[in-house]
Formats: structure tokens, sequence, C-alpha cells
């Protein structure tokens, strides 16, 4: 197969296909294959000289250190090509390529931006248009929720089990649809699926093989574009991790955001897009209109971290982490299971930074958490916020593991069972003063 033969354009919306680049592809050529010694006025850099840093050390904890100083400390305070700072591209590419090993890669390209979040908003301004279905996960990452609310778009929810995404359930929606667009000249059928396969946000669950294989065959079926949003994909608990949508993508049809964030640190803001090169032209296009670049700096930094570890270095800390937060998981679910035994229900997490708590015999935990928790200087964040319907009420709590201290998780535990108690019997009380 020389190229994918989906027809790109159909995924993608008018505003994002009238894009134009910045600079005409004539001057940028010229400008990229001038000589050294060629006198460069067309170019809009700033001087140099006159940037105050000299050098840029960076050491870690494990001793090593590294130097930004000349040519490449200049690359790093200057403007950098939309698609990232090309050594770094060249080791994402690697990577990427090695872990997943895509059928077809000479047809994929991979793009920076900043962290999965900004990549995320981004294939989602360019894929939809007003009121635009689109299918995500229920529970769902809130994140995306957000994105989607200046697009009005109509959520079309499929539920998960311990297992994650059910796959028959999405075939239903998918077929219900159709019959509703059959109605409804005016309606839309979905064009993108919106998936956390390893570790879900906030549910923790991680699909299986043969429900990942499955969903990619309806999204091939009904013409449906993947967005695999996997940032806890080295996060995951079991192993193996299976395989990931973008593997087996034989049609060009996953678009896959990978994230640093989760596994080396947020602050750095380094994300990547892997997807067939249709989508990340004008993906790239959307991103050298709005801001030029990600950051050059931290683009710089990390390339020097990945390129001194190595994949077999990368992955050993990627492992480090994981394990850590393995432990921290396991802390937590004692503590629950100390505590919250006979008060909650809950499954443990196959991956991700979170524990799914449903509270029993109360309907609504919103007040409980937010307005009596805060006095007990506590913070858990309420189910209904990862609910396409977040209207309903709901009986879920999430809790991040990853990051308290162990005794300070212990001592939320216990304040959460004193909360849930107080609950109760303010709902008994209020129950009797209606009778």
């Amino acid at each position: 197969m020389e190229n994918f033969e989906i027809d790109f354009t159909y995924f993608i919306n008018p505003p994002s296909l009238r894009r134009r680049p910045f600079l005409p592809p004539s001057l940028v050529d010229a400008c990229d294959t001038t000589s050294e010694k060629s006198i460069k006025l067309a170019e809009g850099f700033p001087n140099d000289a006159n940037f105050p840093f000299k050098e840029i050390s960076v050491l870690l904890k494990d001793g090593t250190s590294y130097r930004l100083e000349g040519e490449q400390l200049a690359t790093s305070l200057h403007y950098i090509p939309t698609k990232g700072y090309p050594p770094l591209v060249s080791t994402l590419k690697d990577f990427t390529q090695q872990i997943h090993q895509p059928p077809y890669w000479s047809q994929r390209d991979v793009l920076v931006t900043v962290g999965s979040q900004e990549a995320m908003s981004k294939v989602l301004e360019m894929c939809l248009e007003e009121g635009d279905p689109i299918l995500v996960q229920n529970p769902l990452y809130s994140g995306i929720a957000v994105v989607l609310a200046p697009f009005q778009s109509t959520l079309i929810p499929i539920n998960q089990d311990g297992n994650g995404m059910v796959p028959d359930f999405l075939r239903q929606a998918l077929n219900q649809r159709k019959k509703e667009c059959l109605l409804d000249r005016q309606l839309k059928m979905p064009k993108i699926l919106y998936i956390n396969p390893t570790g879900a946000n906030p549910v923790g669950t991680t699909l299986p093989l043969d429900r990942r294989q499955e969903i990619y065959r309806i999204c091939c079926d009904y013409n449906i574009l993947i967005l695999e949003d996997d940032p806890y994909c080295f996060m995951n608990y079991k192993d193996p991790t299976p395989p990931s949508f973008l593997s087996f993508d034989i049609e060009g049809r996953v678009i896959r955001l990978d994230s640093l964030s989760k596994v080396l640190c947020p602050g750095l803001r380094i994300g990547w897009v892997t997807a067939a090169k249709p989508l990340t032209d004008v993906l790239e296009l959307g991103i050298e209109n709005c801001y030029l670049s990600s950051a050059s700096l931290t683009q710089v930094i990390t390339y020097n971290l990945l390129n001194g570890w190595g994949v077999k270095g990368t992955l050993n800390y990627f492992r480090s982490v994981r394990d850590d937060n393995k432990k921290r998981r396991d802390m937590m679910l004692q503590s629950m299971d100390l505590h919250l035994k006979g008060l909650c229900d809950w499954s443990v997490p196959d991956g991700g930074m979170f524990a799914w708590i449903k509270v029993r015999d109360i309907p609504e935990v919103q007040d409980m958490l937010l307005i009596r928790g805060k006095k007990k200087c506590v913070t858990f964040a309420p189910g209904r916020l990862y609910m396409v319907d977040s209207q309903k009420t709901c009986s879920y709590i999430r809790a991040s593991f990853c990051r308290e201290n162990p005794k300070l998780i212990d001592k939320a535990m216990q304040l959460l069972a004193e909360l849930i108690l107080e609950e109760k019997a303010l709902l008994k009380a209020q129950v009797e003063k209606a009778q």
C-alpha cells in the first residue's frame, strides 16, 4: 500500500482545510537550503548576541549532568520548526516506531505538542464543526468535556465495565445513531471516537487486546477516527501492556496522543501526535497559525535527556515511575480496605493514577466532598465531574494515589469514612424531618 485509502478531507472541517502556512514554501525552502555564507535578511529572528544566557546546566538526580551552550543553546532560545526541535522529533519517531511498530510507518508523521491536552484540543479543533457528535467513553476524562463545550458537541456515551469500553455498546450506539440519522437528515454520524485505552481516567481500566481489536473493526466499519489519548501507557500495572491501537492501524485512522507529563514531569509540557501525514500536515498548520511552535528550551532539554538514556534507559526510568506508583496504589487500597469496607465499593485500578470509588447508599457526594470535606481539610474529586451527563446525581469519587504521602493517604481514607457516616446521619435526619 503506497498511501492510505481513506479520504482524510472528510474528517477535517472547512476552516482547517483553508489554513495556509505562515511563510510561502518557496521562501522557507530558500532559507533552509542557502549556504552558511549567504546573507540572510528574510528571517525575522532576533540577534543571538542580545540573549542574556551564556549557558544552561542541567543536573539529574542520578548525578548525570549536561550543558546547553554554543549552537545548541542558541537553538533552544530561538524559534524552531512547528513540527518540533528536529533531533527531538527524530528521537520520538524512533521511540514510537520501536514501541508500537505501526504498519505503513512511512505514511505517518510525528508532531511535538504542548502536552497531550493541547494535542487533543488541536485535533478536535481541526476535525469538529459546531454540533458535531463524538463518541466518548463514560465515565470520561473531564479535560475533553471542556474542550468540546464551545463546539456544542453531542457526546455519545459508551459505558465501561471492569475491562473498559464495551465494544457491543459501541456498536449498539452507532446502530441507534444511524437510525436517527435516517429519520432526521440534519443529524450527522460521529467521525471521532475518543478513548483512554490504558489506565483510563478516572476509572483506571486497561482495555484488553481483543476489545481494542473489536473497537478498531467497528470504527473501520463506520469510518471513524480513533483519538487514542494514552498518557498512562507506561503506567499499566498488569504485564504485558496490550498493543496500542496504533500498532495494528492498517487504515490510517488512529491519531495517537503521547505525553511525558506522567512519566517525566508535566512542567516540560512535552507531548506528541502520531498520525497519517495528511492529518499531521493540517494539524501542523493549526499550531503554526496559533503560536508557531512548542517551547524550544524544554524540547532541547528533553532531547538531551532521552538521547542520553537511549530507548532502553528511557523505558527503565518509566518502569521505575510505574513501580513507585504501583506501590502507592497498593498502599491506598490497603487503607481503603481498612477504613471503607462496608461503606464503599471499588475495583483495583489496572493503571493510571486514580482509584474510582462508589459510595453505598449516598446518591450524590458532591456537597459531602466539596463543602463538608473542606472542613476536614481533605479533598477528593466528585464523580459527576467525569460523567457525560454531569447533571445527574453521582455516588462516585475519584482519589489520586500518586503524589501524597502514604500516611496522609491513610488519614484521608479515615476522614472519608467519617464523612460518609456523617452524611448518612444527615440524610437520615432529613428523611425523618420530612415525614
